[in-house]
């Protein structure tokens, strides 16, 4: 069975229909970088994935033992003051929140977890270190380790290079790629940046005029040289 599959997808903005008749399937270790213009409905397709806004109609199947709680989410605009008093183990930490039940506090488990979440990485060594110390590029790495704590198998990411340089940029996607192969990690990731080199995924779901497309990247930067 399919990790994730949409199945004849509606969503809408009061009368206005934002995405239609969407279906498609993403299996373990798929990457797919999600494309279209600004309000082409993008963010809206993963927040439906995410259970954060309700379909109008059509369906959202988790399989191979996919919680909706047990997503990793790193949003556009993430709500972690820069200054926030927290080091960044802490900040990993609360992204455990989604599966410790009614535990009033982080245990060892889930501090250990933290910290691998943080090597895994390459910033163990930033474990220590205050949130508001750190570069741009340094937390979103640690942005990604929270959103990573959550799940053990579907990462979503909405435009998570938008604040980064050059250079954070092609380093936050090489960790990327190699979250994806090495743990097979299943990736959802929104782009605005079409070259060759930002879509470093297998597969492009493309959105235009409210209709859902995928294929494999080779293809689709093939159809649009």
């Amino acid at each position: 069975m399919a990790l994730l599959t949409l199945k004849k997808l509606c969503l809408k903005y009061g009368e206005q229909i934002i995405v239609s008749d969407a279906s498609f399937s993403l299996e373990d270790g798929d990457f797919a970088c999600v494309v279209g213009t600004n309000g082409s409905g993008k963010s809206t397709l993963v927040k439906a994935i995410l259970g954060l806004i309700k379909p109008a109609s059509g369906e959202v199947i988790y399989g191979d033992g996919l919680a909706r709680t047990q997503i990793g989410y790193l949003p556009q605009e993430t709500r972690v003051d820069g200054n926030f008093p927290a080091t960044a183990e802490e900040i990993v930490l609360s992204g455990c929140l989604g599966h410790m039940s009614i535990k009033p506090f982080y245990c060892h488990h889930e501090k250990k977890h933290a910290l691998e979440c943080l090597s895994a990485l390459g910033i163990g060594k930033l474990a220590k270190k205050s949130f508001s110390d750190l570069s741009g590029g340094q937390k979103q790495k640690v942005l990604l380790a929270r959103s990573l704590a959550a799940t053990k198998k579907l990462l979503i990411l909405d435009e998570p290079s938008n604040n980064l340089d050059y250079k954070s940029r092609k380093d936050f996607y090489s960790t990327l790629k190699k979250l994806n192969e090495n743990r097979k990690l299943t990736i959802i990731m929104i782009t605005h940046d079409l070259d060759a080199d930002d879509l470093i995924g297998n597969k492009v779901i493309a959105i235009k005029e409210g209709k859902v497309s995928v294929a494999d990247t080779a293809k689709y930067l093939e159809a649009y040289k």
